[in-house]
C-alpha cells in the first residue's frame, strides 16, 4: 500500500479512536463536553500540521513546484499547530475564530504564493 494512503488511514483511525474514547469518557463522567471537543479538534490540528510537514517531502518535478510545496508545507504546519494550540488552551469560542482563521490564512498564503509563481512564469 502507498505510504501516503497508509498514513492517511492511520490518522483517520487515530481520530476516530480518540473521538470514541472521548465520547465514552464523557458518558462515563470522566471528562466534560468541553474536553471531549478539545481532544478531537487538537487531533485535527495536529493532522493538518503532519500533512503540511509531509507536503515538501513529496517528490514534485520542477523548481517552481517544489517552491510551492515548500510554502504550502510551512503554512500548513504553522496553521495546524496554531489550530491545535488554540483548541488546547483557549476558550472554544476563541479557538474557533483563531484556529479556523489560522487554517484559512494558511490556505490563502499558499494560494497567493502559487498565483505569484504562475504570474512569474508567464512573465519570463
Amino acid at each position: 500500500m502507498n505510504k501516503d494512503v497508509t498514513g492517511s488511514l492511520i490518522w483517520a483511525g487515530v481520530i476516530i479512536a480518540l473521538a470514541l474514547a472521548a465520547s465514552w469518557g464523557r458518558s462515563a463522567g470522566l471528562i466534560d463536553e468541553d474536553t471531549t471537543t478539545r481532544i478531537v479538534f487538537v487531533a485535527i490540528g495536529l493532522m493538518v500540521a503532519w500533512y503540511g510537514n509531509r507536503a515538501p517531502k513529496t517528490f514534485v518535478p520542477g523548481a517552481r513546484a517544489r517552491q510551492a510545496k515548500r510554502v504550502a508545507g510551512w503554512s500548513l504546519v504553522i496553521s495546524g499547530l496554531i489550530y491545535a494550540g488554540a483548541f488546547a488552551f483557549a476558550s472554544i469560542d476563541t479557538a474557533l475564530i483563531v484556529g479556523c482563521g489560522a487554517i484559512i490564512l494558511g490556505i490563502a498564503v499558499t494560494f497567493a504564493y502559487c498565483v505569484s509563481l504562475r504570474k512569474g512564469t508567464k512573465a519570463t
